[in-house]
C-alpha cells in the first residue's frame, strides 16, 4: 500500500512539473504589439521597496530587526495578484543591474548608478535562499508570465564611480583626464559612446550587447532606456537591430520627450525623440508630465494632435504612455491632492496611449519619508546620509513599501482601468475630439465610434473651483455618468453644465 502512495505522488509531481514546464515554454512575448496596440497597461515598480516589510513603521528597513525585511525578486511574487486584479499586464521594473558604493547617493545607493552590465543587483536576493540571484530573477519572471504580465527592465544611462575606478576607458574624460559628471547626478559618470575617429565606440556597445544577452536569458520581454537621448543613433540602432533579431517582439522604450532638447553635458551627443524612434525604439515618454503647467485647452490639444501626427510617420508603428505621473515626477497627492491622483487613472484610462502608474499612486502615497535626508546609524555606501528626492518615489536607500492604503483611491484605480478594458475598441478606434467650454481651465475631450461615445472634461486648475461651466456636447441619447463628484450637473441641449473642483474630472458616455 505505501509504494503505491508513493508511486502515486511521483505521478503526481512528475505531472504538475510538466504542466509547470509547459506554461514556461508555452510562453511568448508579444509585448511590442501589445504596446502598439495601446493596450499595455504599466505599473512602475522598484524592486528593493516593492514588497519591503517595514515593521515598526519608520519608513527604513532595519536590518537589526528579524521582523523586517527588504523587497526582493522572491518576495515580490505575492503582491503580483494584487496587481492582476487591477488589470495590470505590463511591470516596468527599475534597474535590476549591480549598483555603485562609492560617492554615492543614499544608504542603499542609486538604482541608476550602475557597477555592472552583466551582474544582476545582490541586494534584490533573498538572503536565506539557497539559489542564485539569476535563478531567483528567472523565478519573478516566470511568475509574472504565469499571470500574463510582461516584463520591462530600466537600463541604466551613466556608471557609477565604482565602475568608472575598476573600467576608466568606457567613460568619457575632460583635459585633465578626469570623469564627467552629468547635471547634479553626482553619484555616476558619463560613457563614452564614441571613439576618437568619431565612431561607436565597440567595448561599451559590446558591454550593452552583454545587458540585452542578460535580458534574453532571464525572459525580458522589453528594456526601457534610461535618458536615451544621451547616446547616437547609430549606437542604438546597432543594438536594437541586434535584440530583435533574437526577438522581434521585444520592446524598446525611450525616456525622451519632444519637449527634450538640450544634452544634459556638453560631452554628449543629444539624439531627439525623432531618431530615436527611428533608431528603432517602439515607444517614448511623450510630454504628458507637462500637463499640470498648461494654462488653456490648446496646450493639451496640441499634446494629442502632436503624437497622432507623428506616429502617422511611422505608419502607425510606434506608441507612447501615459507619463503624467513617473519616479522623477512629484507625486500626484502633492500637486492637486486626491483630485489630480483621479484625473491621471482617468485620463491614462481613456486616451489611446499606454496607460503609466508609478508604485503607490493608485493608494495614495505621497512619498514622505520620516528618514529624509536624516543621518542613520548604518549605510551600505560610503554615504550615511539617507538622500531622497522630497515627494518622489525613493530609490536610493531600503525603504518602506509604497503605501496604497486609500481606499477611495484604489477603488477609483480598479474602476477607470475596468473601463479601460471595457472600452477598449472606442478609445483604440474612436474619433478623439476637444470640446469646447466657457472656461480656460476646464478642458473637455470627447472619443466617438459607432454611435457609442466618451466625454471627458476635467479642471487643470488644481487652486480653483469652478461653477455653471458650460461644456458643448451634442448628444442624442441620456448620458451615463461614470466618475463625477459634482451633484449640480444638469444636461442640456447640446451642452452640460456642471460644477467642478479642483483637478476634477467627470466620465460620461453615450450609447445609441
Amino acid at each position: 500500500m505505501k509504494r503505491i502512495f508513493i508511486l502515486i505522488a511521483y505521478f503526481l509531481l512528475f505531472n504538475i512539473s510538466c504542466v509547470f514546464s509547459q506554461d514556461i515554454q508555452s510562453y511568448k512575448n508579444d509585448l511590442r504589439t501589445l504596446f502598439l496596440n495601446n493596450q499595455a497597461i504599466i505599473y512602475e515598480i522598484n524592486l528593493r521597496t516593492f514588497n519591503a516589510n517595514d515593521a515598526n513603521d519608520n519608513d527604513i528597513i532595519d536590518f537589526d530587526d528579524e521582523n523586517e525585511r527588504k523587497g526582493t525578486f522572491l518576495n515580490a511574487i505575492s503582491r503580483l495578484d494584487e496587481l492582476k486584479q487591477f488589470n495590470i499586464n505590463t511591470l516596468h521594473v527599475l534597474p535590476i543591474t549591480k549598483t555603485g558604493k562609492i560617492k554615492a547617493l543614499g544608504t542603499a545607493g542609486s538604482l541608476y548608478a550602475l557597477s555592472s552590465f552583466s551582474e544582476l543587483n545582490p541586494q534584490l536576493s533573498y538572503a536565506n535562499d539557497n539559489e542564485t540571484i539569476k535563478k531567483e530573477a528567472k523565478k519573478f519572471i516566470e511568475e509574472c508570465h504565469k499571470r500574463d504580465i510582461r516584463v520591462i527592465i530600466d537600463l541604466p544611462s551613466c556608471g557609477a564611480y565604482d565602475y568608472f575606478l575598476t573600467n576608466p576607458n568606457l567613460f568619457i574624460k575632460n583635459q585633465n583626464l578626469q570623469s564627467i559628471t552629468p547635471l547634479d547626478w553626482v553619484d555616476v559618470r558619463l560613457f563614452k559612446t564614441k571613439d576618437e575617429n568619431g565612431k561607436l565606440f565597440d567595448d561599451l556597445y559590446k558591454e550593452h550587447v552583454k545587458f540585452v544577452d542578460l535580458m534574453l536569458e532571464l525572459n525580458v520581454d522589453g528594456i526601457r532606456a534610461d535618458v536615451a537621448t544621451i547616446k547616437p543613433y547609430i549606437f542604438w540602432k546597432n543594438l536594437i537591430d541586434y535584440t530583435k533579431s533574437k526577438d522581434n517582439e521585444f520592446l524598446f522604450l525611450a525616456e525622451s520627450s519632444d519637449s527634450w532638447n538640450k544634452p544634459v553635458s556638453e560631452y554628449v551627443p543629444f539624439t531627439n525623440y525623432f531618431n530615436l524612434l527611428k533608431a528603432g525604439f517602439d515607444g517614448y515618454y511623450g510630454s504628458f508630465f507637462d500637463l499640470k503647467s498648461y494654462k488653456n485647452v490648446s496646450q493639451f490639444e496640441k499634446l494629442i494632435s502632436f503624437n497622432l501626427k507623428l506616429f502617422k510617420k511611422f505608419n502607425n508603428q510606434k506608441s507612447v504612455i501615459g507619463c503624467f505621473s513617473t519616479h522623477d515626477e512629484l507625486s500626484p497627492i502633492l500637486v492637486g491632492g486626491k483630485n489630480f491622483s483621479i484625473l491621471t487613472m482617468w485620463l491614462n484610462a481613456t486616451l489611446n496611449i499606454n496607460p503609466y502608474f508609478v508604485d503607490g499612486i493608485y493608494g495614495g502615497d505621497n512619498y514622505i519619508y520620516k528618514f529624509s535626508n536624516k543621518k542613520l546609524n548604518y549605510s551600505f555606501t560610503d554615504n550615511d546620509i539617507a538622500y531622497v528626492h522630497e515627494g518622489k518615489l525613493d530609490i536610493f536607500n531600503f525603504s518602506r513599501k509604497p503605501k496604497n492604503d486609500d481606499i477611495v483611491l484604489i477603488n477609483m484605480f480598479k474602476k477607470a482601468l475596468d473601463f479601460r478594458i471595457n472600452n477598449q475598441e472606442i478609445i483604440n478606434k474612436g474619433q478623439f475630439s476637444i470640446l469646447k467650454t466657457s472656461n480656460k481651465n476646464v478642458f473637455a475631450y470627447q472619443i466617438e465610434h459607432n454611435k457609442q461615445k466618451i466625454i471627458v472634461i476635467f479642471n487643470n486648475n488644481y487652486d480653483k473651483s469652478f461653477k455653471n461651466v458650460f461644456v458643448y456636447v451634442n448628444f442624442n441619447a441620456p448620458l451615463e455618468q461614470v466618475s463625477t463628484l459634482s451633484k449640480n450637473i444638469i444636461f442640456s441641449k447640446n451642452k452640460i453644465i456642471t460644477d467642478l473642483q479642483t483637478a476634477e474630472v467627470q466620465v460620461y458616455t453615450e450609447n445609441l
